[in-house]
């Protein structure tokens, strides 16, 4: 099968044949129809996490066809249209996951950086950690929903209750997020590079009532934010838009430092917090959700050979919504 594979930060994708995967018995092969570009992939050809296997094929928002089962499999029978996430095994026993939070498990196993992942013709992935794809969606629309839409659902939950949300770093999770919190009922505030009219008018597109550049003061305190770009001075700036008792949700799994600032800023309740990961309760209720919003991507295709234009393209944030890989015989 062709893959694209990940040898050391700094080199770029090279196109290889490799042996297709084989299931072990827990395990579903999925022929993949398209896998959408994360940031996190960034993150991880960058150096900026730290341990990734090598080498390694990379993608966590998957989409496919089950090809093959694992002799132990019940959940999915051959054909079955599946998406596949980053959190790809947990053990099942710690306290964490015995304690519904396994997106917290110490030896927790994410796709496309401990397990190979979805820039490829074939892949393979525990029954438990895939998810029947709803029928409204195509793969190539679906296939954002499985972290970008998972992650933003997740940290829209965090982020409590209001009328206010403001929005920063308006991509992928950004884009999908911005139509589930307006049908909950919120006013999204959006806040994008400086000057960066595009991403402007796109977050208008989806459904935002106000749009400016990161460091502007919105028109009306929020009631919570939550911050998709990895920029660490964004935490201040989405605490001064605060009102009393809101909350700053870090919705990325790497960000640059953050700067110091005074207690003043956190004062009065405010509060701060990350997002680690996903539940598979999270994924079980969004995938229920987004079509009954209904949730539309926005995606740009790129076939498999040109994953590293399509990295430069989200570095640069030259796409509006989804990057997403196409393996030569996708079926969309």
């Amino acid at each position: 099968m062709k893959a694209m594979i990940f040898e050391g930060p700094g080199k770029p994708l090279s196109l290889k044949e490799v042996a297709p995967p084989r299931p072990d018995e827990h395990q579903l092969l999925i022929k993949v129809r398209a896998c959408a570009v994360c940031r996190t992939d960034l993150h991880i050809i960058d150096g900026e996490l730290t341990r990734p296997k090598l080498p390694l094929i990379p993608g966590h928002e998957i989409t496919g066809v089950v090809a093959g089962l694992g002799a132990k499999v019940t959940r999915f029978k051959l054909g079955d249209r599946v998406g596949v996430p980053w959190l790809g095994w947990t053990c099942g026993v710690c306290d964490f996951c015995r304690s519904g939070r396994e997106n917290l498990c110490d030896k927790a196993r994410f796709t496309g950086y401990d397990i190979d992942g979805g820039f490829a013709q074939f892949t393979v992935a525990d029954e438990r950690f895939s998810f029947l794809l709803p029928d409204a969606y195509s793969d190539v629309a679906a296939s954002p929903l499985m972290c970008a839409g998972l992650i933003g659902y997740r940290s829209l939950r965090l982020a409590g209750e209001g009328r206010r949300l403001g929005i920063y770093g308006f991509g992928a999770a950004a884009h999908i997020i911005t139509q589930v919190a307006k049908h909950q009922g919120w006013e999204i505030y959006a806040f994008t590079r400086p000057g960066d009219e595009g991403a402007e008018a796109f977050a208008r597109e989806c459904g935002a009532v106000w749009a400016g550049g990161s460091l502007t003061a919105p028109p009306a305190p929020l009631d919570a934010a939550l911050i998709f770009a990895p920029v660490g001075a964004l935490v201040p700036a989405a605490l001064r838009a605060l009102a009393k008792g809101g909350t700053v949700v870090c919705g990325g799994i790497h960000m640059s430092d953050i700067p110091a600032f005074p207690y003043a800023d956190l004062w009065e309740e405010r509060m701060i917090r990350s997002v680690a990961n996903l539940t598979r309760r999270d994924a079980e209720e969004f995938l229920a959700l987004a079509p009954e919003v209904p949730v539309k991507t926005s995606t740009t295709l790129y076939p498999l050979e040109r994953a590293n234009e399509a990295l430069e393209d989200l570095r640069h944030g030259r796409i509006s919504g989804a990057a997403v890989l196409a393996p030569p015989d996708i079926s969309t």
